[in-house]
């Protein structure tokens, strides 16, 4: 499901996406997006999160919450949530994946898109990371309400700095600072 092929597909629809800055920056922003892709998604294997008992529907930002069986939980390799962001991720592609929030599960390309969007537009990662705030920023913005603030790092939290850490050593870069929550 995860090809290469259509990672490259969907990186190129957003030039800025490991490109801005220095060299060090920018092998610091592909560390700290493949960290977290590895963590959700349990190193590639998964596409659809674990537990699907989640609705993930909040009417507050203005989106509806569609009648009938429609379940907005994590899918794609960084687990896009919640019906808002499917709202806004279909809206980027003209898709209606409001309606139909599987397709991200069903195409592997939509799926490589939708979480370099969200990297990019809709969680401040890309400029966590571009504009020196650390990797720990990426954390609380993907997941920073169940992995962060309790005092110390979830092992989720953890895992993901662990596994910064090692794509920066494969980079050939310091991970800098700010690695946790």
């Amino acid at each position: 499901f995860y090809t290469y092929s259509d990672f490259i597909a969907a990186a190129n629809g957003f030039p800025a996406f490991g490109s801005t800055g220095s060299l060090d920056v920018q092998r610091r922003e592909l560390a700290a997006y493949f960290a977290n892709v590895k963590q959700e998604t349990g190193t590639l294997q998964f596409i659809r999160e674990i537990n699907q008992n989640n609705v993930y529907c909040d009417t507050r930002g203005g989106v509806s919450c569609p009648a009938g069986d429609m379940a907005y939980y994590g899918r794609g390799p960084l687990q896009l949530t919640w019906n808002y962001n499917y709202d806004a991720a279909g809206r980027a592609f003209n898709m209606n994946l409001l309606q139909n929030p599987d397709q991200v599960a069903q195409n592997g390309l939509l799926a490589w898109r939708a979480s370099v969007w969200f990297w990019m537009q809709n969680s401040n990662c890309h400029t966590a990371i571009t504009q020196n705030q650390g990797f720990g920023a990426t954390i609380r913005a993907i997941n920073g309400a169940v992995e962060c603030g309790r005092g110390s790092e979830t092992q989720p939290a953890q895992n993901r700095i662990n596994y910064y850490r090692d794509f920066c050593s494969q980079l050939g870069v310091s991970p800098g600072e700010n690695l946790g929550c």
